[in-house]
């Protein structure tokens, strides 16, 4: 993906030519096509929440986008574009935003969405998201005017409104679920999105549920990213939780499925010589991989001993670990923010992509202060590329003289040790490798590994001054300053970006290529 305008940027009121309208051929599918209308399909993990802002998981995104919509969906270039909205005013001092929703929009249960509706889920959504805490940081007064239409009025400028609103997990519920506590999960995954999820059928850790949302109007500009129209051309469509990567290829080979959405690396060169099978990438953004740092305890405390190790990391080394010979699937001299995004930058990047010295990175230690204290390593035993990553990292450690401890666990574990606040269990960890989906890091709002575990005030000030930005220019200064305190006070070092494709069945098409797995536009034959 190439450079992109700014996020902040204010979108166009967005209402569809007739003319576009007509082109897109974005009718509704037709009923009764048989097995034609049944997709078969094998999700990255197990569904175990259906609250993407209580959970903030990708599995819990996937199923928030074919239950609900948001009011904007960012298009391929970043941008948001009028969704659940007709489109919207701002006052010229910018302080006053108007929303129109736009007609025919109903939620599962058969009631019309409101603007009530939306203000609820807003004001949800603005008690944990980054974006949305920054609004309600502004907020004089959100309101609805009538059933179709609701303001939000401010004290001062937000260029970020609405990619907060299209590009986050703000998505619209009724009023009765967005009533619910942000802290307590949902578990009423009524939307208004093209499928509706069938609570019966939902069998954690085996399978879950949806049917096409027989009263949702799709919009008719052709589908981009998360904007445009979302057609359902699936009556049905049967989620099945198949966490043995050879069961699921050998699953796809058959026939027994139709799309497998994450196949194990190791098998793409088997999958792409069997016949009747597909393998192509439809995420644009990868997956962004970082060397992180616990900032809260020695001896990752020092920012100059994490600066240290810089000259000794080579991108190409942990990118190889993981895709191997197959290197059109990943991407090194990345910086602080996504390649492809509008904030990627080379300013700073010499000590990343300039000659690897292992013998300045062992002085550097040693003039950080380091005196041999153990560091603790852990790695995610069943997650192959992190565990791919922290070998190299290992490998890397041990060469630079570092008294490293590698402690291999279960996701579960490291998880509820990196998250513990407790002293005792913070200090049994100091650095991991991990990789985040390549939209979150794109922008400062998003990118939570850039604040570290022990927040960099230097680093939060200049967020503020990113959301201050006014436009493209301003946003883009802030950020090569960012990346610059990135590389002197690393909260993490970034080691590339790879990219997983997807494994299909030759009769699939209509696929939208997304920061994460979408399912409307896909058809079958």
């Amino acid at each position: 993906m190439s450079a992109t305008p700014a996020i902040g940027r204010r979108a166009a009121l967005g209402l569809p030519l007739l003319g576009a309208a007509m082109a897109s051929g974005l009718a509704r599918p037709a009923i009764g096509q048989g097995a034609a209308r049944t997709l078969r399909f094998v999700p990255h993990a197990n569904l175990t929440s259906l609250d993407p802002l209580w959970s903030n998981s990708l599995i819990s995104l996937m199923h928030a986008y074919m239950t609900a919509d948001q009011l904007y969906g960012l298009d391929d270039g970043l941008i948001p574009r009028p969704q659940m909205v007709q489109g919207h005013e701002l006052s010229d001092d910018r302080l006053t935003w108007r929303f129109t929703l736009r007609e025919g929009l109903f939620f599962h249960d058969g009631e019309p969405v409101r603007a009530s509706d939306a203000v609820a889920s807003i004001a949800r959504w603005s008690k944990r998201d980054a974006f949305g805490k920054r609004m309600a940081s502004q907020l004089v007064e959100m309101k609805a005017l009538d059933d179709r239409r609701f303001e939000i009025k401010l004290n001062k400028p937000f260029a970020h409104l609405l990619y907060g609103l299209g590009g986050t997990f703000c998505f619209i519920y009724p009023e009765r679920i967005a009533k619910t506590d942000a802290f307590t999960a949902i578990t009423d995954a009524t939307g208004s999105g093209p499928y509706r999820f069938v609570k019966d059928e939902w069998v954690a850790g085996a399978s879950a549920g949806y049917v096409r949302h027989e009263k949702y109007v799709p919009r008719q500009e052709p589908a981009a990213f998360w904007s445009g129209g979302k057609v359902a051309y699936f009556d049905k469509i049967d989620w099945r939780i198949l966490p043995d990567a050879a069961t699921a290829a050998a699953a796809l080979q058959k026939g027994e499925i139709d799309w497998l959405e994450r196949p194990l690396l190791d098998l793409l060169p088997m999958l792409r010589k069997q016949a009747g099978v597909t393998v192509a990438p439809l995420d644009p953004l990868g997956f962004y991989g970082m060397v992180y740092f616990n900032q809260a305890v020695p001896p990752f405390n020092n920012p100059k001993l994490r600066a240290a190790l810089i000259p000794a990391i080579n991108q190409t080394d942990f990118m190889q670990a993981i895709v191997g010979d197959a290197t059109d699937l990943s991407r090194n001299n990345v910086g602080m923010f996504t390649p492809g995004s509008p904030f990627a930058s080379a300013e700073g990047m010499a000590g990343l992509t300039g000659k690897r010295d292992l013998d300045l990175a062992r002085r550097l230690i040693k003039e950080s202060g380091y005196a041999g204290e153990k560091i603790i390593q852990i790695v995610p035993a069943e997650l192959p590329a992190p565990n791919a990553m922290g070998e190299v990292a290992r490998a890397l450690f041990k060469e630079l003289g570092l008294n490293l401890e590698y402690q291999s666990m279960d996701w579960g574990t490291m998880i509820g040790r990196i998250q513990s606040k407790d002293p005792n269990v913070l200090k049994n960890w100091n650095v991991y490798c991990i990789a985040w989906a390549g939209l979150w890091p794109s922008n400062p709002g998003s990118h939570i590994p850039l604040y570290g575990s022990d927040p960099n005030p230097k680093m939060e000030a200049l967020r503020d001054a990113w959301f201050d930005a006014p436009d493209l220019a301003a946003q883009q200064k802030v950020t090569t300053e960012m990346q610059l305190l990135g590389f002197q006070e690393p909260p993490y070092i970034p080691i590339g970006q790879y990219f997983i494709p997807q494994a299909y069945r030759n009769g699939l098409s209509g696929f939208v290529k997304a920061a994460n797995t979408v399912l409307w536009g896909v058809k079958k034959g």
